[in-house]
């Protein structure tokens, strides 16, 4: 193979990268009347562990899981909780086991955790940041 060749190669496969869309990232949301449009990682992580049952304005908080081993699932646990997905079933399994705890319920993909999430502003969830629309408040990017 000739330079020429390796250059046109190398041209055509930089160009081809940058026209190709960059992946959404996951996010966590409310529902748009739930009138919250920020949280930090630490409340989050309290109400997805058991540790804390309301919003920081007081209302109730229900956190709403995808499909164990889907990969929003699995980045929110590493990257929001600090946990893998067996280190997380661990913990679950303690809690549930004393009594002292029942994890989020995990329903399906983003679609139907934004459905969920829309039509109750108690609830909270993760979701590809593809699915956003008005029905949501994203209030946390990771």
């Amino acid at each position: 193979m000739n330079l020429t060749k390796i250059l046109f190669s190398l041209v055509g496969s930089t160009l081809l990268l940058i026209a190709l869309p960059a992946s959404a990232g996951t996010v966590v949301v409310v529902s748009s009347g739930n009138g919250i449009t920020e949280l930090d990682a630490s409340v989050i992580s309290r109400i997805y562990l058991g540790k804390s049952s309301s919003f920081p304005n007081g209302s109730s908080a229900v956190p709403i899981d995808q499909t164990e081993g889907s990969a929003p699932r699995n980045e929110f646990a590493e990257k929001v909780l600090g946990k893998s997905e067996s280190q997380l079933k661990a913990y679950w399994s303690k809690l549930i086991f004393t009594g002292k705890g029942t994890p989020p319920k995990a329903v399906g993909d983003s679609s139907e955790v934004k459905k969920l999430i829309a039509d109750n502003p108690n609830m909270i969830g993760y979701i590809d940041e593809s699915a956003v629309d008005e029905a949501v408040n994203v209030v946390f990017r990771f």
